[in-house]
């Protein structure tokens, strides 16, 4: 296949292909959210089980989008995210099939293997194609889709489960990814491989993986004894990892060249913690509204499209900016205001009224609207073109592993509080507490996220 090079590549092409999986990736994930409680109910699991319909995607995600990325570099990106979504598709058809709770947890992991093959590819592509200058503008676009899958998600998700079943979700999905893998057989001409022949680190990737899927495992399955243990595996196998990578000769991250950068490190800190603090909001917020406010999933999924679709607005408004002025000082505000936002929170009840929870959730797209394409500018701005596929993979990891770590919170503190047993309503005050603990750990994160991203230092 000709290189990218020898292509006359069209940026808008790229952008809308890039930003029209952006979508249905984020899509997926909000709209499940929204169809939890259904599931839970037909299978009749507990929250614990009822999180990890949830949780799969985002741990196979994260443990595989390093490598994908550095695959991606040696041997062609789009290779890789053509590939990425014909097995999200895939996947998508068996959840929408699955006969039990156990075959629609394996289905959401597979997903999360055509996700990592996405995130991984999709915002090196656009960085690849788009000028230093234009760059922050691309990216802020692309985060749009991203919010707007979000924000359509809960709606869409919510009239879908409401009228034809949760299952219809997948369907959806299913769909989406056929339209998504149509366009980049048709317009999507080029490749990009800027690392074609360095040799894949095969044992550092399998090292790396083993180590990660054990320290998000072990965090999930917390307090349990074994999962302390598993954690502990895990931390000393990733100590391992970077001892292995700073001997190898092809490494799958370059621990040399990544370890004085400290834009790229800060920035991937900060990205971070924000989701860290922030993914779990919906996921809360929607057994919120269905179990103590008693809406319908169509009903509190357009209460919750608030903070998407002002994450939305505000995205491209943010990437613009962060072309113009030091993406720390754009970003640092947007954290400093998606801490403000999280804070209301930790003092909800069944009282407190619909408007207030619109408000917190408006004040929170806000800030991550403002925090996020700037804080991914720095990150892909602050590396060499060779390593384009290992950074967007940064961003996805960075991305994934704090979802995963956000809803591995709440599912320890549900396993403290709550228990394995069904939310029923004699057992909303344990959720309502287990929820206020929740944000203030949130809060707190999400508070110390402001002084990693001003650390980052100026890109410019």
């Amino acid at each position: 296949m000709m290189d990218a090079m020898e292509i006359k590549v069209n940026k808008s092409v790229v952008l809308f292909i890039t930003t029209l999986s952006s979508f249905l990736t984020t899509f997926m994930a909000s709209s499940i959210n929204i169809a939890l409680p259904v599931i839970g109910k037909e299978f009749a699991i507990d929250a614990v089980m009822l999180s990890w319909v949830a949780t799969a995607n985002l741990l196979t995600s994260a443990v595989i989008l390093l490598p994908f990325g550095k695959v991606a570099d040696i041997f062609g990106r789009k290779k890789i995210y053509i590939s990425g979504i014909i097995v999200f598709f895939l996947a998508s058809l068996l959840a929408a099939l699955a006969p039990n709770v156990i075959v629609l947890i394996v289905a959401r992991a597979v997903q999360g293997v055509g996700g990592a093959m996405i995130f991984g590819t999709a915002v090196a592509i656009l960085t690849s194609v788009f000028p230093f200058n234009e760059r922050g503008k691309a990216l802020g676009f692309n985060l749009a889709a991203t919010y707007l899958g979000l924000s359509s998600g809960p709606v869409i998700g919510g009239i879908l489960t409401h009228q034809l079943g949760w299952r219809s979700v997948f369907v959806m999905s299913a769909v989406l990814s056929i339209v998504v893998i149509i366009f980049v057989f048709i317009k999507l001409k080029a490749e990009w491989a800027d690392a074609r022949g360095e040799k894949f680190d095969i044992t550092g990737s399998a090292i790396y993986v083993a180590g990660l899927l054990a320290v998000m495992y072990g965090f999930s399955s917390l307090p349990a004894v074994r999962g302390f243990v598993i954690l502990g595996a895990g931390i000393i196998t990733l100590v391992v990892f970077t001892k292995y990578e700073k001997r190898c000769a092809n490494p799958v991250l370059n621990l040399k060249h990544f370890s004085k950068n400290t834009a790229f490190i800060f920035s991937n800190a900060a990205a971070f913690i924000n989701y860290s603090a922030t993914f779990a909001v919906a996921y809360l917020v929607s057994l919120y509204l269905q179990y103590i406010k008693g809406l319908s999933p169509q009903d509190a999924g357009l209460i919750m499209v608030a903070q998407p679709i002002t994450m939305a607005i505000f995205s491209p408004l943010a990437g613009r900016l962060s072309d113009k002025i030091e993406p720390r000082i754009v970003a640092s505000i947007g954290m400093a205001l998606t801490a403000a936002g999280l804070c209301p929170f930790i003092f909800i009840n069944g009282n407190t009224p619909l408007v207030v929870i619109v408000a917190t959730l408006v004040v929170i797209g806000i800030g991550f609207g403002l925090f996020s394409s700037p804080n991914t500018n720095a990150i892909m701005s602050s590396v060499e073109r060779r390593f384009y596929g290992v950074a967007s993979a940064s961003v996805g990891t960075m991305r994934l592993t704090g979802q995963a770590i956000s809803m591995g919170i709440v599912t320890i503190i549900f396993a403290v509080h709550v228990g394995k047993i069904k939310i029923t309503p004699e057992h909303y005050p344990q959720f309502l507490t287990s929820t206020h603990i929740a944000f203030v750990i949130f809060t707190i994160l999400c508070a110390v996220g402001v002084f990693a991203s001003l650390a980052r230092g100026r890109l410019r």
